[in-house]
């Protein structure tokens, strides 16, 4: 034992792991292995102590980089900040009590109009938690009327200074969504924010709310650059109806959804501490009001309807990243969010928190990310990326005017594009709905709520503006399994089918007869494979006995070579109503060949699944329109 204390490995340079890899990957330079994220960043393989940079020693000073409590969250515990869903008050006030009991640490729940104006109940449950319990809540247009009762209950019972937490509205993440800014309702919202805090002392309330814009398919630099941006115009305007800079820096507090990428995710929150303290020193701000709170949600715009036990693990990463990140508050997802959650999936969210904090002890360490080289050094090249893309935004005369002028929404729909993009072509995959899809689920409807618009009918100030859309990534391909579920409605009750033309024996084409059903189960299709082809005959055989009209060859290139060629030619003069594609992308010449005899489109591992299955599924929505005309 004590020779195996004592043994030691000889220390290896840059150089001699570079050339080990180099020599794994066959002839490729090791800047191979680098990859590119959505925010232009250029991602190494290996990180060493050559990328270290100086970071600050300590948690809650300098930057912030590493939080805003110099013992994280030994002494400040992140707030299990779930919203709690209801059909009615009493149904709430239930929750509540539940929630509280089961590990919840923050009153959340969506805001709504008649909640707290007619129901007297609801007003005693509230005055006995928020003694207990700070406010997390996202109230947007219902604010006002939201802090209107909290100052009566505290005129009631003398405890305004018990109301902690943030009931924060942001009217420019409203009038993103709503696709009108409206000047009188910001004026009012300025007015309101200035009486609350004679009365509300302790309570934040001006919520900078940058999920709107990570929903519309924003990269993490344009999420940093916005968030700085709105936050430099509430303290502008704030200031000039009255209000001293550290008590409107005091109010603030910053919202942001997390997303999938982990790292990426660490280092956004990370990145937009030390941006908001880059900017509160530029106004001549110290001191405690200068560290950015931080709520955190996970993402909506990386969640599935299919399979929707991955959200599971979408979800867990995400609350990880959060908390590692350094969070003030923190809602999970449940992970049947889409379609509706339940009590189950509402519980296993909230364990999720719960989890993080007493199985995997991070509330017991204080920065866990602080001085890893690849953390740092992407925070350093978010940051970096980040104010410039904040100074575009103020080059451009700012926020509403980015807004007004398209310039902020196409430039997050260029961005958008391209994730879409990676996920049609399966370069980036949503386990469940792109790769790996059960055909055997049933396929839930998600949940279609529409939002009566607010300030139509109400304010005379409108100037409309494009809406940034809410999206979802996996939404195009749950579009094609509703269309796919549709047409076996239509028909015998079965998934659309297309036939697979399996050449040779099992291990000749098993490669690609898994890659096609793979791919096709993406778009709700099944695949009816034929026994193994060995003859022109079996294929003829095969075909005539189908009803459908789609089918691939499988294969390896020799049997395409060898009987494909013919096969093709045969079944095209005999069955010219059927349509053949090809599993695999052969050379440039022999493309023209396989065209020239038929071959409708290579399917092989670029292709983009999303547009090829739309396009069978259209054709036999056509089909079947035609069939029942007939």
């Amino acid at each position: 034992m004590e020779k195996i204390k004592n043994q030691t490995f000889p220390s290896k340079t840059i150089t001699e792991w570079k050339t080990i890899a180099e020599t794994s990957l066959k002839g490729k330079t090791i800047e191979a292995l680098d990859s590119i994220t959505y925010e232009n960043i250029i991602l190494k393989p290996l990180y060493s102590r050559q990328d270290e940079q100086p970071v600050p020693v300590y948690p809650g000073g300098s930057d912030f980089r590493r939080g805003i409590y110099p013992l994280g969250y030994i002494t400040n515990e992140w707030k299990i900040a779930q919203h709690l869903t209801y059909q009615t008050p009493e149904e709430l006030e239930e929750k509540f009590l539940h929630a509280f009991e089961k590990g919840q640490s923050a009153i959340s729940f969506e805001v709504s109009k008649n909640l707290f104006e007619t129901n007297k109940s609801f007003s005693n449950v509230i005055a006995e938690l928020f003694s207990q319990y700070p406010f997390a809540i996202n109230a947007k247009e219902f604010q006002s009327g939201f802090l209107n009762l909290l100052k009566k209950i505290a005129d009631r019972e003398g405890s305004a200074d018990k109301i902690s937490g943030y009931i924060g509205s942001d009217p420019i993440a409203q009038f993103v969504e709503e696709e009108f800014i409206s000047e009188e309702f910001f004026n009012e919202w300025v007015k309101n924010i200035q009486q609350s805090n004679e009365k509300l002392s302790n309570l934040q309330t001006i919520l900078i709310d940058t999920v709107p814009y990570h929903n519309g398919g924003a990269n993490a630099v344009q999420e940093l650059g916005i968030a700085m941006a709105v936050g430099v115009y509430y303290l502008e305007k704030i200031h000039e109806a009255g209000m001293e800079l550290e008590e409107i820096l005091e109010k603030m507090i910053f919202q942001f959804a997390i997303g999938g990428n982990f790292f990426m995710e660490i280092a956004k929150l990370r990145a937009a501490r030390v941006l908001w303290r880059r900017i509160t020193d530029a106004y001549g701000v110290k001191g405690d009001a200068c560290g950015m709170h931080i709520a955190a949600e996970t993402s909506s715009f990386t969640k599935t309807v299919n399979d929707p036990y991955v959200n599971l693990l979408r979800a867990g990463n995400e609350a990880f990243a959060a908390v590692i990140g350094g969070v003030q508050y923190l809602h999970v997802n449940s992970f049947d969010n889409l379609t509706g959650s339940s009590l189950f999936s509402e519980r296993i969210a909230r364990n999720t928190q719960l989890l993080l904090k007493e199985e995997a002890h991070l509330k017991k360490v204080i920065d866990p990310a602080g001085g890893s080289w690849y953390v740092e050094e992407l925070t350093n090249q978010l940051a970096e990326k980040a104010w410039r893309y904040f100074q575009q935004i103020e080059a451009n005369s700012g926020i509403l005017e980015v807004l007004k002028s398209n310039w902020l929404q196409r430039d997050i729909a260029a961005v958008y594009e391209k994730k879409n993009k990676d996920i049609q072509t399966r370069k980036q995959s949503i386990v469940g709905t792109n790769v790996y899809a059960n055909l055997n689920e049933m396929v839930p409807e998600k949940k279609r709520l529409k939002k009566k618009p607010y300030f139509v009918g109400v304010d005379t100030s409108l100037i409309k503006i494009e809406a940034i859309p809410q999206r979802r990534l996996a939404e195009p391909f749950e579009e094609l399994r509703i269309k796919a579920n549709q047409l076996a409605k239509k028909t015998a009750g079965d998934l659309p089918l297309v036939g697979m033309l399996c050449l040779g024996e099992l291990k000749q084409h098993k490669a690609r007869l898994d890659f096609m059903k793979g791919f096709l189960a993406a778009g709700g299709i099944k695949t009816q494979e034929s026994k193994p082809i060995l003859t022109v005959e079996n294929a003829r055989q095969f075909v005539s006995e189908q009803p459908f009209n789609y089918f691939c060859f499988c294969g390896t290139n020799d049997q395409y070579e060898m009987v494909g060629h013919e096969i093709l030619t045969i079944l095209i003069a005999e069955y010219p109503e059927r349509i053949f594609y090809l599993a695999g992308l052969p050379e440039k010449e022999k493309q023209i060949q396989w065209k020239d005899e038929g071959i409708k489109q290579f399917i092989h591992i670029k292709s983009n699944c999303y547009e090829i299955l739309a396009e069978i599924l259209n054709d036999l929505e056509v089909s079947s329109v035609e069939e029942t005309k007939a």
